[in-house]
């Protein structure tokens, strides 16, 4: 079956999906090519942090970029994505001696991006959020931050593709990409062959064996959060809470639903299995997370843990994604190695590539994220 389209994106988590979308709805015939179902692995398996604070500077114009679809998510996409704007909470631990300070410097550079954050003391923190243990000694808090449901954002973004004319190809693999002229011959399974003028490459940790083909290899390394969910209990904690520190098995986060339960992810994580996308839990780990847990806020450690996952997470080398074209081929478009921190950042992300193949520019700047600070000699 041979089918063409002006682009082609490969990988349906967040950032290919929405981008799909915003191509899309400026009327470009795009398809879009998922080897498994959208949002099936790091896009839907996250945390569901909405947080700009945090974030290297060199992202933050793009979180703002995101942040603006996150506030009218449900007008776009036309389902409730369950993004609440309860706010975002970093705190320190009172043997973080260094915390303050970088909390402040922190807050002082992010203006410039428009993110106000407020410097919470240990009385501060006691009397607004009573839940944290007696360890807690400064936080940082962004109230315009906060979190949302990750299932149900990259196939609602395909949905909305397609109602602006997208076709969505689920469960079909790449086997072989080919070129002609200035274009691409994508061959995939299910007999199916895809002639594109344009392609974009967003599939996470398996990117790097796609972008190989065209001289360009990025050693990703694969991770598996590990995420927890609590029974429910009364709904009392608002905004989204993570660990500022540099220790891993410390750097816990959690957020509570309305309905009620918590959800708890950080501390230690699994070594991914991006060859059979199957990565595990190791239930070591989930000890390690409660155990912190029971250091942060110890009436949470009280409460029964339901169910625990993971999923398949793509980190480059310096921890900052893969965003903008190719360095060796024309009308290549890469966004991958989110590090963990893509799901905020996600729709920013296909909206600025989606600019960048439609307008030939983008209003952001990509140099961070170029491909070529691995690549070149």
């Amino acid at each position: 079956m041979n089918k063409h389209a002006d682009v082609l994106v490969i990988g349906g988590g967040i950032v290919g999906a929405s981008c799909t979308y915003f191509l899309a709805k400026a009327g470009i015939n795009v398809i879009l090519l998922e080897k498994n179902r959208l949002g099936q692995h790091a896009s839907g398996t996250n945390f569901g942090n909405i947080r700009r604070q945090g974030r290297p500077m060199t992202q933050l114009a793009m979180a703002a970029r995101a942040n603006n679809f996150w506030r009218s998510a449900k007008e776009v996409v036309g389902v409730d994505l369950e993004f609440r704007p309860v706010g975002h909470i970093r705190i320190a631990y009172k043997n973080n001696k260094g915390a303050e300070a970088a909390f402040v410097n922190y807050a002082e550079q992010a203006k410039e991006y428009d993110l106000d954050l407020e410097i919470l003391s240990k009385a501060d923190l006691k009397k607004r959020y009573p839940f944290f243990s007696d360890e807690v000694e400064v936080g940082s808090l962004s109230p315009a931050d906060g979190h949302a449901n990750p299932r149900l954002v990259s196939p609602a973004f395909g949905r909305a593709a397609q109602f602006h004319g997208a076709e969505i190809i689920e469960d079909t693999a790449v086997h072989k990409i080919e070129t002609y002229g200035s274009g691409f011959i994508v061959h995939c399974s299910n007999s199916i062959a895809i002639r594109a003028e344009k392609l974009v490459i967003a599939s996470g940790v398996w990117s790097s064996g796609l972008t190989s083909e065209f001289g360009e290899s990025v050693s990703l390394t694969s991770f598996g959060p590990t995420m927890s969910v609590t029974e429910p209990c009364t709904y009392a904690i608002a905004p989204s809470v993570g660990v500022y520190t540099s220790n891993e098995y410390e750097s816990i986060y959690f957020r509570q639903i309305e309905r009620g339960n918590i959800i708890i992810g950080g501390s230690y994580r699994s070594i991914g299995q991006p060859s059979t996308g199957h990565t595990k839990v190791r239930p070591e780990n989930v000890l390690s997370q409660w155990q912190q847990i029971h250091r942060l806020a110890p009436e949470i450690a009280k409460l029964n843990v339901i169910r625990t996952w993971t999923g398949t997470e793509g980190y480059t080398p310096d921890g900052q994604p893969i965003i903008g074209p190719s360095k060796t081929t024309p009308n290549l478009f890469y966004g991958f190695g989110f590090s963990g921190a893509g799901f905020q950042i996600g729709p920013g992300v296909g909206e600025t590539l989606a600019e960048l193949i439609t307008e030939g520019k983008t209003t952001i700047d990509l140099a961070p994220f170029s491909i070529g600070r691995f690549t070149t000699n």
